[in-house]
């Protein structure tokens, strides 16, 4: 698929921020006052600065709110009522801890498994889509979740947990492209399938359906080279995996915390924009593009 901006940087902004509140809710770190102001700023910042990035991939931004109507069929409407419920919870906890030094231990908790949920529907708009082999599996959701987990650990400045979180995200990021790289065919989706005229042998497109470009082909056909895909994925397993990992294992200290969050989130929009952009829908199939 070709991948839209305003998509990779809400994906990519949401999950760090909610995975951040994560740990807050789970005390991680304690903190109160003017540093738990600080964090929740941060975690604030990045979940509802992802979110309102996503509405200028819409066609029509203003018309945002219809999407909390179809809460019983669509996972994008489940997200955003998730969403609202989670921040209005983490909230409410969060004046709590900044302004009154008080913990409300039940809000917390809440808001932390909310969080976990918000991120989960955002992978299921994704994995739910047949027409793309590739996301259409439980590795998409693992793959979200891990990441964000990961991100928000780096970000609560917890160094054990981040260490294991990176490693295992970094596992279900390679799974992730091992076995999406064999999906489509494993899927038995061909041009043939797609007619109906399979039955009757190998069948191929004699001519293009149309000489210039469309809609289907620039949002869904977007074909990256593999040299070039293979480069990207080594720099982002670089930079959002083993630079963290090499840099949270040496002494303390916040410079190399800072790289660290630095290193991780340009690894993490590289692999983003991977994501996006190695999704073979199957009308590509159709335009011989496949």
């Amino acid at each position: 698929m070709h991948p839209s901006p305003a998509v990779i940087i809400f994906t990519s902004l949401s999950g760090l921020g909610f995975g951040l509140l994560v740990f807050l809710g789970l005390q991680m770190p304690d903190v109160m006052g003017f540093f738990a102001f600080i964090f929740f700023t941060i975690g604030f910042g990045l979940a509802v600065g992802g979110l309102v990035a996503s509405t200028f991939h819409l066609g029509r931004p203003e018309r945002s709110l219809k999407a909390f109507k179809q809460w019983r069929s669509s996972w994008l409407s489940r997200e955003a009522i998730a969403a609202v419920f989670t921040l209005s919870v983490m909230g409410l906890y969060g004046i709590g801890r900044i302004f009154f030094d008080y913990d409300i231990r039940v809000l917390g908790v809440v808001g932390s498994i909310m969080s976990l949920i918000t991120v989960f529907t955002t992978s299921m708009i994704y994995a739910q889509l047949k027409s793309i082999p590739r996301w259409n599996t439980n590795l998409t959701p693992a793959y979200f979740l891990s990441l964000s987990l990961a991100g928000g650990a780096l970000l609560a400045g917890q160094v054990k947990f981040c260490l294991f979180l990176l490693i295992i995200s970094g596992f279900v990021q390679l799974t992730v492209w091992i076995k999406g790289d064999k999906a489509l065919a494993l899927s038995g989706t061909t041009i043939g399938s797609g007619t109906g005229l399979g039955f009757i042998g190998r069948v191929r497109a004699f001519e293009p359906p149309h000489t210039g470009t469309n809609y289907l082909l620039k949002e869904f056909v977007h074909i990256v080279g593999r040299k070039h895909s293979a480069k990207l994925r080594i720099i982002s397993l670089i930079l959002m995996i083993g630079t963290p990992i090499l840099l949270l294992s040496l002494s303390f200290s916040h410079l190399l915390a800072a790289l660290a969050v630095i290193s991780h989130i340009s690894g993490l929009f590289i692999s983003r924009w991977l994501f996006f952009a190695e999704a073979e829908h199957v009308v590509g199939l159709y335009y011989g593009k496949r």
